[in-house]
């Protein structure tokens, strides 16, 4: 039953994500949405700084069962703050089809003798189109994965998502153990590092990838018949994708290393602040340019680069613990180091064959 009240709350949190960054869409123009998106992603992301700790002090006062009810308890103020505080925020909505009456339903092959039959018929079918609601037409997304801008993006964030839980994982794998054999709320309080890095990323992150992207259609001289800049999505991985593509991988490979030789604990944790702000800014830059790689679909876009970073996440967290068993953190974070750095080959060909690809996909989506 854990498990399953586990996966529904993984879905509600998913949910959350793909409709917020939808939200930010809505109410920010292109020109200011970089900044919008990464103080939005300070609360998914932060949610590493807090819980450990809150988390690691109830359990040890009060067991584990207390952080459920401290959940419960934040779960039902957040429904409370949604109806109080949330409006609608899309400009125009589509008309709602009126429900077919089960009169002008179209007859079935064979007619049926039996009113209890129709309503068997009727029920069943109504069940099938919420079992296909529910399950089915969300896997739609994956559809998307065919247009090339979306494919890449999307890898790439999910490559530095899946780092950042085999990260997670591993500072509680190895800071209990010797030579460190720190407490459950000191290991908590280890999260620090990279939350800050978060921080500091979504504070400067998003405002520099607005400026670059205005700088790009200034320098472009793209204009619109109202000397509007038409900004590209593609023109928000410049230098700070770069800078990015550096920092988080080189983290990674000084954190495997030192943590491996037991070096003091502060050491690897300015490698976590470093990870911190090269995610961060790949996290941000990805999600604001699915929105706008699909600005009609916003949140599907968002709610697809959810899906597949998850899967890469869940792997991670199931394998990391047996490979630092196997071969130790530093080979661990150096091959996954090497496999970021490789990744960030997507920003060249983004660079190089973005606009074409992105003019394709305009196209094929009309």
């Amino acid at each position: 039953m854990l498990i399953v009240m586990r996966m529904l709350s993984g879905g509600a949190s998913a949910s959350v994500q793909a409709v917020g960054a939808g939200t930010i869409a809505d109410l920010w123009d292109s020109r200011e949405r970089g900044r919008a998106m990464g103080i939005f992603y300070l609360g998914p992301l932060c949610g590493p700084l807090f819980a450990p700790i809150v988390g690691g002090l109830l359990a040890e006062r009060w067991g584990w069962r207390s952080t459920m009810w401290f959940l419960a308890g934040y779960g039902a103020l957040t429904v409370i703050f949604i109806f109080l505080a949330l409006p609608e925020t899309l400009a125009v909505r589509k008309p709602v089809l009126p429900d077919v009456a089960e009169n002008d339903m179209a007859p079935v092959s064979r007619p049926l003798s039996r009113v209890s039959s129709r309503q068997v018929v009727g029920v069943t079918t109504r069940w099938l189109k919420m079992l296909k609601i529910v399950f089915i037409d969300p896997l739609k997304i994956v559809l998307y994965l065919q247009y090339i801008p979306v494919l890449l993006s999307v890898y790439y964030a999910s490559i530095a998502f899946g780092s950042l839980y085999v990260l997670n994982v591993s500072v509680e794998h190895s800071f209990g153990k010797p030579p460190y054999n720190f407490s459950t709320i000191i290991i908590g309080l280890l999260y620090i590092p990279n939350s800050v890095g978060y921080v500091v990323a979504s504070l400067f992150g998003g405002r520099w990838m607005d400026s670059i992207m205005q700088r790009e259609a200034k320098k472009a001289n793209r204009y619109d018949e109202k000397g509007r800049p038409i900004y590209h999505p593609e023109d928000r991985m410049r230098e700070n994708a770069w800078l990015g593509a550096f920092l988080y991988p080189a983290a990674l490979i000084w954190y495997g290393w030192t943590v491996d030789k037991g070096v003091f604990w502060l050491v690897p944790m300015i490698a976590n602040f470093f990870f911190g702000i090269g995610s961060m800014l790949i996290f941000s830059m990805v999600t604001t340019m699915l929105t706008e790689f699909m600005p009609k679909k916003s949140s599907e876009g968002v709610a697809l680069n959810n899906f597949m970073r998850n899967i890469f996440s869940c792997v991670g967290s199931l394998v990391t613990a047996p490979i630092i068993n196997g071969i130790g953190n530093g080979w661990l974070f150096t091959i996954l180091g090497l496999v970021s750095f490789a990744s960030s080959s997507v920003i060249f060909l983004m660079r190089v064959f973005g606009p074409r690809w992105r003019k394709t996909m305009d196209e094929r989506m009309r």
